[in-house]
């Protein structure tokens, strides 16, 4: 679970790892490079390789702003297939979306989720210029 600046919590994890115990997400944000299986839950999905980058980058974007928004309220997740490249890729632009300065967002995640989230040296320039953008 990462805590955002704002108080807004969101969960990672990875997909190839049994749904944690507790409530479900309200809302899922999926980045797979194939469709997501069907969830109870909304869930979004965006085109994303494993140690790639958002197919369409306009779209992740979008998701990410709907995203931070229902986290005010809502149980919200992310997840990849391992839950540590994609996802901490995903949550270091959340980050920047609610306030991290982008070149601290890597180190926000890493320090509040996952040591080594953010896997490639690619995905860890998308996040640091994602406020840019």
């Amino acid at each position: 679970m990462l805590r955002l600046p704002s108080g807004r919590l969101v969960r990672g994890r990875g997909l190839r790892r049994p749904l944690p115990e507790g409530p479900v997400p309200d809302f899922a944000l999926y980045l797979l490079g194939d469709p997501p299986p069907e969830t109870p839950w909304l869930a979004h999905w965006v085109r994303w390789r494993d140690f790639w980058l958002p197919a369409d980058r306009a779209s992740f974007r979008e998701t990410l702003l709907e995203a931070l928004d229902r986290a005010g309220a809502e149980r919200v997740e992310v997840a990849c297939g391992g839950g540590i490249g994609r996802t901490g890729t995903a949550l270091a632009c959340l980050a920047v979306l609610d306030g991290v300065p982008a070149d601290r967002a890597v180190a926000h995640v890493r320090a509040g989720y996952h040591p080594r989230a953010v896997e490639t040296p690619w995905q860890r320039r998308f996040a640091e210029r994602f406020g840019a953008s």
